[in-house]
């Protein structure tokens, strides 16, 4: 008897948790590049009540009797399916579609990943401008190195093609590629990861590369994977499906719900079981 109040008690911890990944989910609705994340369960130990080999009259049989102890979350796992594109006002707004992510630097000065393409032109100190997230930290170009333009370069005139490359009108106001000091195109640093559901997740919509996501692989320099098409004047939506996600929250509250129940009737079986006279 007391055994079925822990493993009912197990129960109602793991839909709890379910129910925190699906408030999260609901309360990223409209957070850019969002990613919605799903709850993976697993059942815990077994006890053994009776072995297969011979019941209580020493006869044989073919399976043995045991009780389960529970449930407990297993993994929270981000699913990475493209959101849909929401038209922006902003030239400096980028959307990927594919398995891609943006590579930014953060302030410890380490590699960090996003599908977040809500950019700004930021003052670098050479007085051009340079692309960086609403947080400020520098968007990174295939080599590795923020992306940065001198004082000759309009943001307003700069473009970028579906393969992420940075163009600028030359005399002709034909867009041309845009070339660093040792003329190598400029280009967004976009990279893949073979298991992005590894990933590491921190604020801000950064990922971080993890044992479990792999060694980063950069699009530029592998013809392997399929490239991510780069849209300029795009949002990524996040992928949260409302509808799903709502039909997800009844199903973990009714879950609760009977596991409270066996928790009461579990209860109300100890208190007969000591009122017998």
């Amino acid at each position: 008897m007391v055994r079925s109040l822990w493993t009912a008690a197990t129960g109602m911890r793991a839909q709890q948790t379910n129910v925190d990944t699906i408030a999260n989910n609901l309360s990223n609705v409209n957070t850019t590049g969002y990613k919605t994340e799903v709850n993976g369960f697993k059942s815990l130990l077994y006890q053994t009540i009776q072995t297969k080999t011979t019941s209580a009259n020493g006869d044989t049989k073919p399976v043995g009797a045991q009780v389960g102890l529970g449930v407990r979350n297993a993994s929270i796992t981000s699913i990475f399916t493209d959101g849909a594109l929401l038209a922006s006002s902003s030239d400096s707004d980028f959307a990927l579609s594919g398995r891609g992510f943006f590579a930014v630097r953060g302030e410890d000065g380490n590699t960090y990943y996003t599908r977040n393409g809500s950019f700004n032109w930021a003052l670098n100190t050479a007085g051009g401008v340079m692309l960086a997230t609403s947080d400020g930290l520098p968007a990174l170009d295939t080599a590795g190195n923020p992306i940065s333009f001198g004082p000759q370069f309009a943001s307003s005139k700069i473009t970028v093609t579906g393969d992420g490359t940075f163009c600028y009108p030359d005399e002709f106001n034909n867009p041309q590629p845009i070339t660093d000091t040792q003329g190598r195109v400029i280009r967004f640093g976009i990279i893949q990861f073979s298991n992005p559901a590894g990933l590491e997740k921190n604020d801000s919509g950064l990922f971080a590369q993890s044992a479990a996501s792999g060694a980063p692989i950069s699009e530029a320099t592998d013809t392997n994977v399929e490239p991510t098409k780069v849209t300029q004047g795009y949002l990524e939506g996040s992928n949260v499906q409302v509808v799903d996600e709502m039909v997800n929250l009844i199903t973990a509250q009714r879950a609760y719900e009977l596991n409270s129940k066996a928790i009461t009737a579990s209860d109300e079986m100890l208190q007969q079981a000591n009122n017998l006279r």
